[in-house]
């Protein structure tokens, strides 16, 4: 008991410590990470097994400030949850279609809540089989309709010029946002797929029967891109309005050419609206996706693609949404800031992410690497820069209407601490309950500003909260304020308390 005491306090007074020797960071801040499947970390392990990596992942995760997990649950056509559509994924057992006798994003979704983490199920929505997939389930989609595919280098993709591709994609993803409690639905920046020298894409027969009266086949498929982007947004906020869409491009959406009209930036790399066919400043300006997430990797200075240019680039063109930046861990932490070549780049990057106007977080690729501290990586976030907790960045155009305020707020003495508590607001709908609440504490005397991200001491989805206790000498004044689903947060509720 001692122990735990001393902890608390320890932790009480760093932060007080940390709030007059640091800056303030900014109050609301998207934190992610992903966590793929893909590269078949998860394949062969035991549900004991896999859970304790994802434990030792989300815990590191939580330590180092992260707030939203992207989790890959549909890497090709197949399911890390239990699906009516697709077989299990291959990447859970080894075998496609093998029941691994437990459901991953429900176990996910638990584990993330409990840490007041957001979840965002995160599927790749074209590609139907990847290269080192050698058997398919009878199961699979492919083998009830293989004319709806077309094979490129190792690949099968669902054709995206046939409508019934998006319908069914569709399906999926409202069967996954209704029996889910996932707080997002994500897809990464697989549209048609990445281009091989000498390959065409074999959809000339489909451009045939349906061109929809174009004649150029590239804009022919940035419109069938377009249309399952509207589509497939729209089915998400039907059945949960409160679930966020957002999409993680290719780091560059066009490279700048004279005389084009089409905005592009000082990059010399593939390029998402001509090789992909991603036309993600249209889904933007259109209000199709709630964030975005370009995945700028590279390094600051890198020939082709700086990331400097392209943060500023994209702050630039892409603020209409929230949007985060893709955040390469391993590259980060391997190049030297090129200001100062005694320390990575891990710190200027995220420096100039924050100070770049529109920019709203940053995402880390991947967990893994947080997890195992890459180049003191997550420290340097759990000790620096994510050293408060932030809230999630407001989306007015999902949802504005703050929740009530706490009711009832109370210090009790129980017999293992001084606690505050409170009970939850009452709301009629879903989207004004209040899910969350944070946790502010100032001292005797100090102005209440609940702008101020070094007063807060936590976000919490508990009616209660243990209070540091010392001597019972020194005055505090408590402040605790709802959150509902979209982080909208409500007026305060406080009390004075001696601690």
């Amino acid at each position: 008991m001692q122990k735990t005491i001393f902890l608390l306090l320890a932790a009480f007074f760093h932060i007080l410590y940390a709030s007059a020797q640091l800056g303030s960071t900014p109050k609301r801040e998207f934190r992610g990470t992903w966590i793929q499947c893909v590269n078949g970390q998860f394949q062969g392990l035991t549900p004991e097994q896999m859970q304790q990596r994802l434990t030792q992942h989300l815990n590191i995760c939580q330590a180092a400030g992260i707030n939203a997990v992207m989790f890959q649950v549909r890497a090709e056509a197949d399911a890390l949850y239990k699906s009516s559509y697709e077989p299990w994924s291959r990447f859970l057992t080894g075998t496609q279609g093998r029941n691994p006798g437990w459901d991953p994003l429900a176990w996910m979704v638990e584990q993330c809540h409990k840490r007041n983490m957001e979840i965002h199920a995160w599927i790749n929505p074209f590609r139907a089989k990847t290269k080192g997939t050698t058997q398919l389930a009878s199961t699979h989609p492919y083998l009830k309709s293989p004319e709806r595919f077309f094979e490129y280098d190792g690949l099968l993709i669902f054709d995206p010029g046939q409508t019934v591709n998006h319908q069914y994609i569709c399906s999926v993803v409202e069967d996954i946002v209704g029996r889910y409690d996932i707080d997002g639905l994500h897809i990464d920046d697989y549209f048609y797929p990445y281009p091989v020298s000498g390959l065409p894409i074999p959809d000339q027969k489909t451009f045939a029967q349906n061109p929809n009266g174009f004649k150029d086949i590239s804009e022919w498929r940035r419109y069938n891109v377009n249309t399952f982007i509207e589509k497939l947004y729209e089915t998400v906020h039907e059945v949960k309005p409160w679930v966020k869409f957002g999409v993680s491009p290719f780091g560059i959406y066009h490279n700048a050419k004279a005389g084009d009209k089409i905005p592009g930036s000082d990059t010399r790399g593939l390029q998402n609206y001509d090789d992909l066919y991603a036309d993600v400043l249209f889904w933007i300006n259109k209000g199709w996706v709630d964030y975005t997430i370009p995945q700028v990797y590279w390094e600051m200075g890198h020939n082709t693609a700086d990331y400097e240019r392209l943060v500023k680039w994209w702050g630039h063109y892409a603020a209409e949404r929230p949007l985060y930046i893709g955040q390469d861990v391993e590259r980060s932490v391997k190049a030297a800031d090129p200001n100062n070549a005694t320390r990575n780049q891990q710190a200027p990057k995220i420096d100039l992410a924050r100070n770049t106007r529109g920019v709203a977080g940053n995402c880390f690729w991947y967990s893994a690497a947080l997890a195992d501290n890459t180049g003191n990586y997550a420290y340097e976030l759990q000790e620096d820069f994510h050293l408060f907790p932030a809230l999630q960045p407001a989306m007015p155009f999902i949802d504005d209407k703050a929740p009530e305020r706490p009711r009832k707020l109370r210090a009790i003495w129980m017999k293992d601490g001084y606690f505050l508590f409170w009970t939850a607001p009452k709301a009629k709908r879903e989207m004004d309950r209040a899910r969350q609440y944070v946790i502010y504490c100032f001292h005797k005397g100090e102005k209440i500003n609940l702008e101020k991200t070094e007063n807060i001491l936590t976000i919490t989805n508990k009616t209660m909260f243990k209070l540091p206790y010392q001597n019972g000498k020194e005055k505090f004044v408590y402040v605790v304020t709802s959150l509902d689903r979209l982080h909208n947060e409500s007026k305060a509720r406080t009390i004075k308390v001696k601690l």
